[in-house]
């Protein structure tokens, strides 16, 4: 409108006075963005974190100690086109999701394999121990195979320096319910939950982390060895404890929220305390395990 106003000989000032509009916003030009810079992190971000949202982004630009709001992140995210789509779940989940939640550190590890293979295709399988309330990777084993003595070992090196969980959740693998690991768990006063056989997301801490460790590091990295596996999966360990934001816990690493959580009382976080559910040692029998009803 001001625009037709100055075709009809109508000076600018007068013009934007009759249409109501602030003299100086004829004079007024846009100037660029200058977030070329702030677009090249993000997207290098987005790369090395090819499946996380913007919020994650924003909060490791915020630890880095850049300045900026949330929502101009969300904007650049969809100006470059860096939306993800979710993954869709094809597997219908019946029964509980996890039938016993933690309530404090070392109240309940969980502990799995994850495979993967080196560049010349040897098998490589990795053993993952996390806690459930912390989030903390606390181990990540690698090797071609493994036995229960060897989950032994490493149940027993991480609880050397961090003491022993009252309980240890797994799925029904050969190398948890051997009945030596089971004697042995049972004598160290350390309960099982076995979560039940076709339904992986009763541990769903275990399933997560591994999206995570094969999305960020499995995806990403390329293994001649099984110690040069190993040498890395320490690396992003040390990373994902000490350095990488974890949105189910504000945003904070691992290790922020178990040093926050070290000074709280060991008092129930999901209504009844569950710590107290009787459940029964299970030593395990020769090839067969003795899955206790989670509820």
């Amino acid at each position: 409108m001001v625009r037709q106003l100055v075709a009809a000989h109508l000076k600018p000032e007068r013009a934007c006075v009759l249409v109501g509009l602030a003299k100086s916003s004829w004079h007024y030009r846009p100037q660029p963005r200058q977030d070329s810079e702030l677009r090249q992190r993000i997207h290098d971000l987005a790369r090395q974190y090819p499946r996380r949202g913007y919020r994650f982004i924003h909060a490791l630009l915020v630890r880095a100690g850049v300045t900026l709001n949330k929502k101009k992140v969300r904007r650049i995210w969809r100006e470059e086109g860096l939306a993800i789509k979710p993954k869709v779940s094809r597997k219908i989940r019946t029964g509980a999701a996890i039938p016993m939640q933690a309530e404090y550190a070392n109240h309940v590890w969980t502990y799995d394999f994850i495979f993967d293979q080196t560049l010349e295709g040897s098998p490589l399988k990795i053993l993952t121990l996390t806690d459930e309330f912390t989030r903390q990777s606390l181990a990540l084993r690698v090797a071609t195979s493994f036995t229960s003595l060897e989950v032994k070992d490493v149940l027993q090196a991480v609880m050397a320096r961090r003491g022993s969980p009252a309980f240890l959740r797994s799925d029904n693998g050969s190398e948890f319910i051997a009945r030596d690991l089971g004697i042995w768990l049972a004598v160290q006063n350390i309960r099982t939950r076995f979560i039940e056989p076709g339904k992986p997301w009763q541990n769903g801490f275990a399933e997560s982390f591994h999206a995570r460790l094969r999305a960020e590091c499995l995806n990403q990295e390329v293994f001649y060895s099984a110690k040069h596996a190993q040498v890395l999966l320490d690396d992003w360990r040390a990373f994902y404890n000490a350095r990488r934001p974890h949105s189910s816990l504000g945003y904070r690493t691992p290790d922020e929220f178990a040093e926050q959580a070290r000074g709280r009382p060991a008092t129930p976080l999901c209504g009844d305390n569950t710590a107290k559910v009787a459940v029964s040692p299970s030593p395990g029998r020769a090839g067969k395990a003795d899955v206790v009803p989670l509820t």
